[in-house]
């Protein structure tokens, strides 16, 4: 049976079973998301850093801001500050918080308006439609309200802050984006009237049961759009990085930019959602394909909406792919410091995450490392910038990997051999050391395969990973200027909190796998139900009280959460009800119908679990250790 390595908070230290040093673990956290009503112009603050956001028409009145705190969820930061005290105080502490934020959570008000409200007695009564087909319409309909808010985030907001900066290296991004903004605001608004006169609430009646016809109308013209898009967006990311590193006032604008709550994502996210779109038209017309008989009003519709885009969307996954991993790079150098030439032609990221390592001392501390196609970087987090500091590098044409002898740690450890340094190093489960092991397997194989010798790398001299150096190692910019602005609420941070890990592969998978639409929402420990906007994506949920609002007031990390059928203990008596749970952190969400149901908890599923996860399921119950690279 594989079971997962004991993550136990002690004080300000990890321990694991088995092992008997561990060292120091910094484990930030906030209180929840609280909300004040007495102005327009909303502040809150994560991890001491402080996000701005209001509509553009009222920003800049700096004096009317209130401020207000912030948990990135449950389970993500547990406590603002960990004090020496034993276990079980520690474990009671935690109770009164997670009671407490279950408490602020459902009494979240706004303008003297309920946000969340309890809506148990409109839910008594089954839903009226049974196709599969109406509810595959709907999800077309409700993810393309998404699509267009984030297209805004750049044509709305992104623009005027750069109207006052005049950065002119941000004008073809803002052109392109006008553009799909504006043909998707028709497209959308006539797909939301097609679903109302599917439910008989207006709209024509003769044309119930279709919606292809809405798409064949709108997407074949904009071919043309998405090709300008296409062979312009690399460029567009490539003159951004130039900026940010070369342009101190379009790095501030930039900085600023993303620390506002409509911001929502990282802001390479927004500007790579026209790929992330096609993407998902293509699954969604396929579904309905599937779904449609041949005899079907609606299929000859949509066999012509998929004819005519096949020609662009085919070449978007191999597109994206580049695309992607250039973006990684762009925000991985923004949370890295100590290595500065990251963005290099051919790299490629791989994984990145959380491990133990073992210093000279033989004790363990906690690690981010960050694997590429031809160099391994391991880093800690600096309370001072939120930023990830180098302390060492392996350039992998030199690396050897092997499985740990000692016995306790068999199960989670690696050594990882560079020219005159070994490093041991502990993952969090038996899983993540596995997938680990493939991914540098692959890369090792790949590296040596090069024969590009060009790429220079930092000394190992003036990055040692000894602990007693560690202060030494590059430049600790938290100490020599002023804080900068940083998001602390991206995957890596996330990652760093969960000691878990993320590749490259699981991001593409997870562009794929985005949903929108309304759930009902439980806390373990309350009664009724809560209405929610909610928007899956980028490995998390974010919570809005409709659809219209333009930030979420909420979000929930999934990584490292399970999700799943509520068991019998839990005593949820309700219809397509599905369960996430992190340690002893539970929540329960209700979808409208069984459909809705199963997607919801396969796009949650896909992506927060890696193929390695599950393939190694299937041998939970085996002897052996052993497990075969992915094919």
């Amino acid at each position: 049976m594989v079971t997962a390595i004991p993550y136990i908070i002690l004080s300000e230290k990890i321990r694991i079973a088995g092992v008997p040093a561990i060292g120091t673990y910094d484990h930030k956290a906030a209180s929840l998301l609280s909300f004040d009503s007495s102005t327009q112009n909303d502040t809150f603050n994560l991890n001491n850093n402080v996000y701005l956001t209001s509509t553009p028409q009222n920003r800049g009145s700096k004096g009317n801001e209130s401020i207000r705190t912030f948990n990135s969820t449950n389970g993500f930061h547990e406590f603002n500050k960990i004090d020496n005290v034993s276990p079980v105080q520690n474990y009671n502490k935690e109770q009164f918080l997670n009671n407490r934020n279950a408490d602020n959570n459902r009494n979240i008000t706004c303008n003297t308006t309920t946000i969340i409200a309890e809506i148990e007695g409109e839910v008594k009564r089954k839903h009226k439609f049974v196709d599969k087909g109406y509810y595959m319409a709907k999800e077309i309909s409700l993810t393309e309200v998404t699509y267009k808010k984030d297209l805004d985030v750049i044509d709305v907001w992104f623009r005027e802050e750069v109207g006052r900066g005049a950065v002119e290296e941000c004008n073809p991004l803002l052109l392109l984006m006008k553009q799909l903004a504006k043909a998707h605001e028709s497209l959308c608004r006539d797909l939301q009237i097609r679903i109302q006169g599917w439910e008989g609430r207006g709209g024509p009646k003769a044309e119930q049961g279709k919606i292809a016809d809405v798409l064949l109308t709108h997407l074949v013209p904009l071919i043309p759009l998405y090709q300008d898009y296409m062979d312009e967006h690399f460029n567009i990311l490539e003159a951004m990085d130039i900026a940010f590193k070369e342009n101190i006032k379009f790095q501030q604008l930039y900085r600023e930019f993303e620390t506002q709550k409509v911001c929502y994502l990282p802001f390479t996210t927004f500007v790579l959602r026209p790929l992330h779109r096609l993407i998902q038209y293509r699954s969604q017309i396929n579904r309905l394909l599937k779904h449609y008989g041949p005899n079907h009003p609606d299929r000859s519709d949509c066999l012509t909406v998929s004819n005519c885009l096949k020609a662009i969307i085919d070449p978007v996954p191999e597109i994206l792919e580049e695309s992607q991993n250039m973006a990684a790079l762009c925000e991985l150098q923004k949370d890295i410091i100590g290595f500065d030439n990251l963005l290099h032609p051919n790299r490629k990221f791989i994984r990145c995450g959380c491990l133990l390592k073992q210093s000279k001392k033989g004790d363990f501390q906690q690690r981010m490392f960050f694997l590429f196609s031809d160099i391994l970087l391991y880093a800690s987090r600096s309370q001072t910038t939120l930023q990830f500091k180098v302390h060492g590098h392996l350039p992998l044409r030199g690396v050897l990997i092997e499985e740990s002898t000692d016995k306790e740690l068999a199960n989670y450890a690696l050594i990882i051999y560079g020219g005159n340094r070994s490093l041991t190093v502990v993952a969090s489960s038996y899983e993540e050391k596995e997938q680990w092991k493939m991914d540098l397997k692959l890369a090792l194989q790949e590296a040596r395969d090069k024969t590009d010798t060009q790429v220079t790398y930092l000394s190992l001299k003036s990055c040692s990973s000894s602990d007693e150096l560690i202060d030494q190692c590059g430049n600790d910019v938290g100490t020599q200027t002023k804080p900068i602005l940083q998001r602390s609420n991206t995957t890596v941070h996330v990652c760093w909190h969960r000691n878990t890990s993320i590749g490259m592969k699981d991001e593409l998978v997870a562009v794929e796998n985005q949903l929108s639409g309304y759930l009902l929402r439980k806390f373990k420990s309350s009664n009724g139900w809560q209405k929610l906007w909610v928007i899956y994506t980028n490995f998390c949920l974010f919570f809005y009280k409709s659809s219209t609002d333009e930030f979420p007031l909420a979000s929930l990390p999934l990584l490292g959460y399970t999700v799943g059928a509520p068991a019998v203990e839990d005593e949820i008596h309700k219809d397509f009800v599905f369960k996430l749970q992190y340690k002893n952190h539970v929540y329960f969400f209700r979808t409208e119908s069984e459909y809705t149901y199963n997607r919801w908890m396969d796009v949650i599923n896909v992506t927060t679990q890696s193929k390695m996860k599950r393939k190694l399921k299937q041998y939970a119950n085996e002897d052996t250790i052993e497990s075969s690279p992915e094919k």
